[in-house]
């Protein structure tokens, strides 16, 4: 959707104008627009724009890639290259930063809004994972903090269902002194149960914590207990309809 801030940095007059005709066409927001790298930076700061358009060549045949790596150093903005330039040397250059798109002159109008697009969902995509990492971080941190506090008092493991037993230095499952062997996404799924027992752990808890960035469904995490309960010993883990699983002591 238009009406995103666009800070368009080009050093060409003619093709500025052009640029800032067509995109205020589409109904974006043209903040300004900036002819040098000193220019750049500084209004990157003053009008902090959602997206970039940077001609490579601006001065110097690199210029473009130099503000480019300051965005990626200092602001969360995604940018886009806009260039006539089509050189192999200077094409692994500009990958090397990472841009969210690459529009070569003379541009299409509908190409260059549909480039802008595409980068800004890919931005968004990124930031919402990046999110939801730092959260699993969160989330883990908090995780250890429960085993820590459920574990036995002389001994590093936490104790639960009578005759089972977590050790906290290897987030192994043991049954009366013999360890329990399961995969790596049964282990975490036994760790994540252990640590919240006697509370629900829910489908949403288990798929970000055991599968994390990979997706899962509702089923994944059936699927992953149907086969865990075929290799505990006991069948300690109880449904909570519609909701998840939990282990009470």
């Amino acid at each position: 959707m238009a009406g995103e801030r666009v800070l368009i940095v080009e050093d060409d007059e003619v093709t500025a104008l052009h640029l800032k005709m067509a995109l205020e066409k589409m109904q974006y927001d043209v903040v300004s627009v900036a002819s040098s790298t000193l220019q750049a930076r500084n209004k990157i700061k003053i009008y902090e724009p959602q997206v970039v358009i940077i001609d490579i060549a601006l001065q110097e045949y690199d210029d473009g890639i130099m503000i480019a790596n300051f965005l990626k150093e200092n602001f969360p903005i995604p940018f886009i290259y806009l260039s006539s330039h089509t050189e192999v040397e200077l094409i692994d250059k500009a990958k090397l930063t990472q841009p969210y798109g690459y529009i070569v002159k003379p541009f299409v109008i509908e190409s260059l809004h549909t480039t802008i697009q595409m980068a800004l969902y890919r931005f968004q995509e990124e930031e919402k994972r990046n999110r939801e990492l730092k959260q699993l971080t969160i989330e883990k941190l908090d995780l250890e903090k429960l085993l820590f506090a459920k574990k036995d008092a002389h001994k590093p493991q936490v104790d639960f269902c009578t005759h089972f037993y977590l050790d906290l230095n290897t987030n192994e499952t043991y049954y009366k002194g013999k360890k329990v062997r399961l995969t790596q996404k049964e282990n975490l799924l036994m760790v994540l149960l252990v640590a919240q027992k006697n509370s629900t752990v829910t489908f949403e808890q288990a798929m970000s914590y055991v599968w994390k960035e990979e997706g899962a469904t509702e089923n994944s995490i059936r699927t992953l207990v149907w086969r865990l309960r075929a290799k505990l010993p006991e069948d300690i883990i109880q449904n909570v309809s519609g909701v998840g699983y939990t282990i009470e002591d």
